[in-house]
């Protein structure tokens, strides 16, 4: 494939008549290794596709935005950045689906941490491009919420939000925040919590791939 981001792949399996696309974003500071590492427990029938983020931090260490965090916790974010990365993405998931042949209803982004805002961001501002995204441990950004598309561009799609309560990294209320601003949508929402700290641990990945494997199985209502 020819994407705008570096990324790393895996194919669904030969049998699966139908396949979805599964679209790896990883946190700061990491690379397209990270998540790529889960693919052994992914379903078979996604293709998964672990993307790099633009920003070279170090060497084998990516961002997708810059940011800062006040004395006393506030955090800001170079704004020119998370939207040149969200506009990147947005053409990564679509040149992806359309050289598959994928459509929309079949398309997951999953993030972690800085990834999983950027999974988030991409399903409130361009819904049109995937069936739903996966936030672990991510939290919800300011600039894609500004820019949010109308409400009902989001029936039919669902969202995933897990968090650790001793998360040290992106406090729970961040987690916590998501589900209060976007209850009022048509928007599917899964919100749980787990016993951990700034990791995906076996059960929360467990509980995850549950819920991914209900949706494939799910009528779209796009």
């Amino acid at each position: 494939m020819d994407l705008p981001l570096t990324f790393l792949k895996r194919p669904a399996a030969a049998s699966v008549p139908r396949p979805w696309l599964l679209v790896l974003l990883h946190g700061v500071g990491s690379n397209e290794q990270d998540l790529f590492s889960l693919c052994a427990q992914l379903p078979e029938r996604y293709y998964v596709l672990s993307l790099r983020a633009p920003h070279r931090m170090a060497p084998g260490a990516f961002a997708w935005f810059d940011f800062s965090i006040e004395p006393g916790g506030a955090r800001s974010i170079n704004e020119e950045q998370e939207a040149a990365s969200r506009a990147l993405l947005e053409q990564t998931l679509a040149d992806a689906a359309r050289q598959l042949d994928i459509p929309p209803e079949r398309c997951v982004v999953a993030g972690f941490s800085q990834g999983g805002a950027m999974a988030l961001g991409l399903l409130l501002t361009q819904p049109a491009l995937l069936r739903a995204a996966i936030v672990w441990h991510g939290r919800l950004l300011e600039q894609p919420l500004a820019a949010m598309a109308p409400a009902d561009a989001f029936h039919g799609r669902a969202l995933w939000v897990s968090h650790g309560t001793h998360d040290g990294v992106i406090p729970l209320a961040y987690a916590q925040a998501i589900t209060h601003h976007l209850e009022a949508l048509p928007l599917s929402i899964t919100y749980r919590e787990f016993a951990s700290e700034h990791e995906i641990r076996p059960s929360e990945l467990a509980a995850t791939l549950h819920w991914l494997e209900a949706l494939s199985t799910t009528p779209s209502a796009f």
